[in-house]
């Protein structure tokens, strides 16, 4: 629900999360569930414990181009590990500034239950385009 008159909160833009992968996951099951998700990132999560951040990017430069076996090779081995995320009341305007400082394009957004959702740049608007 958008807030009239005030300042918007990553709340308000954020997509939810529908799912996310064990640290312990392989690289093929991350790139298939990719694939069912048409997206080209997700969330390293245990127990609702953000552990990292996943990319499309990441399998092909940290795995696939060092030769590694994406069957054999966990999510943990290649994500970003403690990525930079905010709460669902942080403000769109700090969200935007740290992904400008951290040069990403998606913030994990987590509340005391855990992992609630992404904000991406393209939620946000112009000035968010880090990474």
């Amino acid at each position: 629900m958008a807030r009239s008159g005030a300042a918007r909160v990553v709340r308000d833009v954020m997509t939810p999360v529908t799912a996310t992968l064990r640290p312990d996951a392989s690289l093929v099951e991350a790139a298939q569930l990719m694939r069912a998700q048409d997206t080209g990132d997700v969330l390293v999560v245990r127990d609702g414990v953000l552990h990292g951040v996943l990319t499309d990017r990441d399998i092909t430069l940290r795995a696939v181009a060092e030769g590694m076996d994406p069957v054999a090779v966990s999510c943990q081995a290649v994500c970003t590990a403690d990525p930079v995320y905010v709460g669902p009341d942080t403000g769109v305007a700090t969200a935007a500034r740290l992904m400008n400082e951290h040069a990403v394009r998606r913030l994990p957004v987590v509340d005391r239950s855990g992992v609630v959702g992404w904000v991406r740049a393209g939620d946000i608007g112009p000035g968010a385009a880090g990474g």
